[in-house]
């Protein structure tokens, strides 16, 4: 399995519409940036946002049972997270992964510097919609995060073939078009 080059991904995203819209170079001019990279694709955010409000309605967080009222909707061009909190979104691209491909995703370091942490995550062979993203604010005052600019990088892994055991066609979070919040099988 070998890391994708700016070349590869940009011949690939192509051919299997992997990235949608797909910008074939970056973009930086009053943004934080965004478009294919030389080892990756730095994704946006979508202006769609779901705010946890923390010890509201004398909850907690279970991931098993996930509780709706802790989470505030928001639409906008600017998101503020409360300290210490964090906020869930939306890629503004829709992916879709080759079953011969596992992606990462990782924060932007303008926003690690400012204590603004995107989740590590994984999009996996055969997967496709838009990524949920978790933001955190890991300071104690409140943190902005930008609507259709740059949040994370997506880095691609392509095997020497197709995995045995791929995302399901069916499983819980394939085909994505919004925020979705965790969800656990029974």
């Amino acid at each position: 399995m070998g890391l994708l080059a700016d070349w590869q991904i940009k011949a690939f995203a192509l051919d299997a519409h992997m990235i949608d819209p797909f910008v074939d170079h970056k973009v930086r001019q009053d943004v934080i940036s965004y478009g294919l990279s030389s080892y990756g694709y730095d994704i946006r955010i979508a202006d769609e946002f779901q705010i946890f409000t923390p010890n509201a309605h004398g909850s907690i967080v279970d991931v098993k049972a996930f509780d709706n009222r802790l989470i505030s909707y928001y639409r906008g061009e600017r998101c503020i997270i409360p300290p210490n909190s964090f906020a869930l979104a939306r890629s503004y691209e829709y992916m879709r992964i080759p079953v011969d491909t596992m992606c990462i995703v990782l924060g932007k370091s303008t926003y690690a510097r400012a204590g603004i942490v995107l989740n590590c995550t994984p999009l996996e062979p055969n997967w496709e919609g838009f990524i949920t993203l978790e933001v955190s604010n890991t300071t104690p005052l409140p943190a902005a995060i930008y609507a259709n600019e740059g949040i994370g990088q997506v880095l691609f892994f392509r095997g020497e073939a197709a995995c045995e055991h791929p995302y399901p066609k069916d499983g819980k979070y394939q085909g994505q078009q919004t925020i979705v919040a965790p969800k656990v099988e029974r």
